[in-house]
């Protein structure tokens, strides 16, 4: 199965899993950072990321120049509770 029939099947299961008031809130949502132009000055695919900084759950700073110094690095985002 392709990538894009994945996503396919994912979007398809949560329109019939997830309340359609809530996605209506999450697909506005969507529209709204698209309208922003947040996408278009985001790094992109083969980008190099700059160096940044950012405090770890217990409070510590962690820096991406030291995580990358232990080998590649993946910088995942969770929106949070819905």
């Amino acid at each position: 199965m392709s990538l894009e029939q994945q996503l396919a099947a994912i979007r398809d299961g949560a329109t019939k899993r997830i309340p359609a008031e809530r996605l209506a809130i999450m697909h506005r949502a969507t529209e709204q950072l698209q309208q922003s132009g947040l996408a278009q000055r985001a790094v992109g695919v083969g980008d190099h990321m700059p160096e940044f900084s950012l405090r770890g759950q217990a409070g510590n700073e962690v820096r991406s120049s030291d995580l990358l110094t232990r080998g590649s690095l993946v910088l995942t985002f969770f929106r949070g509770v819905w």
